[in-house]
């Protein structure tokens, strides 16, 4: 049986200690920016570009993270053995956070690992402000939604408009979202060419999301271009990475393989795609 290697989340230099509570403008973007996913979602086939994995320095370790804020509501044990061995046998290092420690603090620190490959197994949905679609995504964080904030930086991401309201439906538990300009604004250092993953609902329907991550330093971003069960996305994701690492094709070749195999979402209809798509 696979081992898989937990690590903490460092913690941050300089905090700010006791909690600090948002003032009317922060609270009002906190009430209006929400994202709302369908229970079941985790959220012709596109162009694709030819990048290969980025595989980190020569001679260097490589490294993947399987961030399953997904547990919380729908765990995959199996998923994450499978995926962790396919990654190890390719010469990965691999870490696991299940979606407890999936936080603000944690993916604002997620670029100061280092990842060369990052598999984001997370709830994700089309933001809305004020009832009306922004044309961004949001990624879910574990963290229960409050009003309160134990830091000044997420009081000011909040003030900003970078964290919000994320629930699976309506009436539903509330945890913190983030969304494009928290990646590219509040995250601490660069992804240094890595390859992002996501495997929630929506993660392509627009490039916001995906645009974020490239400007961050992403080289690569995968997803899907609408919504997805978790079922589906699990499977695709296995396929996906078994011919990146174990075929050793490029991102797109891996992708078009990984659809001809397993096909679109059998009830969604959402497909794999890319970004950047090929020029």
């Amino acid at each position: 049986m696979t081992r898989l290697r937990k690590v903490n989340p460092p913690k941050t230099k300089g905090a700010t200690k006791g909690k600090a509570r948002l003032g009317q403008h922060g609270v009002t973007l906190l009430r209006t920016i929400a994202v709302i996913v369908i229970a079941a979602c985790v959220a012709g086939l596109a162009s694709y570009v030819s990048f290969g994995l980025h595989l980190g320095s020569a001679g260097g370790p490589k490294t993947a993270v399987i961030i399953d804020q997904l547990s919380l509501t729908q765990p995959n044990p199996a998923f994450v053995e499978t995926a962790t061995s396919t990654l190890e046998l390719a010469g990965y290092s691999v870490d696991y956070y299940p979606g407890e420690e999936v936080t603000v603090e944690f993916y604002r620190n997620l670029p100061s690992h280092g990842y060369n490959l990052i598999v984001l197994r997370v709830h994700s949905g089309m933001a809305r402000e004020d009832g009306e679609p922004t044309g961004y995504v949001s990624l879910f964080t574990g963290e229960p939604f409050s009003e309160r904030f134990h830091d000044a930086e997420s009081f000011q991401d909040a003030e900003a408009g970078r964290l919000g309201r994320a629930s699976y439906y309506d009436g539903s538990p509330q945890y913190f979202g983030i969304v494009p300009e928290f990646i590219e604004s509040s995250m601490r250092g660069g992804f240094q060419d890595a390859t992002v993953i996501m495997l929630g609902c929506d993660g392509l329907v627009t490039d916001a999301t995906a645009e974020a991550f490239v400007r961050k330093g992403a080289e690569v971003v995968v997803g899907w271009n609408g919504r997805v069960s978790a079922r589906h996305t699990d499977e695709a994701a296995e396929h996906l990475l078994r011919h990146l690492l174990t075929d050793r094709l490029s991102i797109g070749e891996a992708v078009t393989r990984t659809m001809a195999e397993v096909g679109p979402d059998p009830a969604l209809g959402s497909t794999l795609v890319v970004y950047p798509a090929q020029r």
